[in-house]
């Protein structure tokens, strides 16, 4: 069973990715609020994926990815986008993220794309 970390500043967003997930089977090892805390809960916790909102305060989810892969280069980070980040999602792929999601969260393409990133 993969584990999973979910780092989305949204109370909401984490519940329904929580839900979805573990429906699907997997693992949510711990969550996260903010880009920072992410970091930090990814290093305490070397889940096999991380779930990462894109807008953030305090790191945004960019940043968190770039600190991410740059200590664990074999981490796998999905990253959620809300409609109309283009940009974001560019220059995530551009900083090594593994995979896209975006809300509102279709529960099978979310399943697809985690089996897809664990491989």
């Amino acid at each position: 069973m993969a584990s999973i970390l979910i780092v989305d500043d949204s109370r909401t967003s984490r519940k329904i990715l929580k839900g979805i997930l573990e429906s699907e089977g997997y693992e949510v090892v711990g969550e996260a609020t903010n880009g920072q805390e992410g970091y930090e809960r990814y290093v305490e916790l070397k889940p096999d994926v991380v779930t990462m909102d894109i807008t953030m305060p305090v790191l945004d989810g960019i940043e968190a990815l770039k600190k991410i892969k740059g200590e664990y280069p074999d981490s796998k980070v999905v990253m959620v986008t809300a409609a109309g980040q283009k940009t974001k999602m560019v220059e995530a792929v551009q900083n090594g993220a593994n995979e896209f999601v975006s809300k509102p969260f279709e529960p099978e393409q979310l399943k697809k794309i985690i089996d897809k990133v664990i491989g």
